[in-house]
């Protein structure tokens, strides 16, 4: 989805159908080393971003404690908006206005707090 890919053009690259890529992503069926390597390479991506949520110790972590940081911007990246807001937000080249971005969605987010 952040790629604008559609499963039918991920299994085409891979090799595999549309229907194979749905019981990968939904976990109906295993995904081999040497597949989630090739997967990693379509996308883009380290084979590390598949495991980024994975339970398991996490560097520099506090003993038990969960990031709630990673869990929150996984689900804005992974709505709509999020993606929408992220993708129009990477197309701003001048640092200033992104700034200036960043500053008012702050105030606006302070704003709807003390309502």
């Amino acid at each position: 989805m952040m790629l604008g890919m559609s499963q039918e053009k991920l299994g085409e690259q891979l090799g595999i159908t549309f229907q194979q890529i749905q019981k990968y992503e939904k976990g109906t069926n295993r995904i081999g080393a040497s597949r989630l390597q090739h997967i990693a390479v379509v996308l883009q991506v380290p084979v590390s971003f598949f495991f980024e949520d994975a339970p398991g110790p996490k560097p520099g972590g506090e003993g038990f404690s969960e990031s709630e940081t990673s869990s929150y911007v996984v689900d804005f990246l992974s709505s709509a908006e999020g993606l929408q807001l992220n993708k129009a937000f990477v197309q701003i080249e001048d640092p200033k206005i992104r700034k200036r971005i960043v500053e008012l969605v702050r105030s606006l987010a302070s704003s709807d707090s003390e309502e």
